[in-house]
């Protein structure tokens, strides 16, 4: 099992639902997150917060694979230089409230 972290504008969620939906991904979570970084010479020498989205989808191996190939291969985002950013992180664990702990990969 893999988790795969999507970052990105919130400008981009339509090119992101696209893609989830063209691998039918249909069980994940989204939150709002606010990006900061350095901007040019200015009041404060920094830019404006950045509105943005984080994703996080739990999938097997080959749809993860999948999926950042499509994020890869993207190059519809409303502004090239903040590109939507993927992740895959391997879950060795998993457990709910109740269930004894398994192995991800089992």
């Amino acid at each position: 099992m893999k988790l795969v972290i999507l970052m990105f504008l919130e400008d981009d969620t339509p090119n992101v639902e696209r893609l989830l939906a063209e691998h039918e991904l249909v069980g994940y979570s989204e939150v709002p997150i606010e990006g900061h970084g350095e901007g040019t010479a200015g009041w404060y020498g920094k830019v404006a917060p950045y509105a943005s989205r984080m994703l996080l989808v739990f999938l097997s191996s080959e749809k993860a694979d999948e999926l950042l190939a499509a994020v890869s291969a993207c190059t519809a985002c409303k502004d090239p230089n903040h590109p939507i950013h993927a992740w895959q992180v391997d879950v060795e664990k998993v457990t709910t409230s109740g269930l004894p702990i398994q192995n991800a990969n089992a």
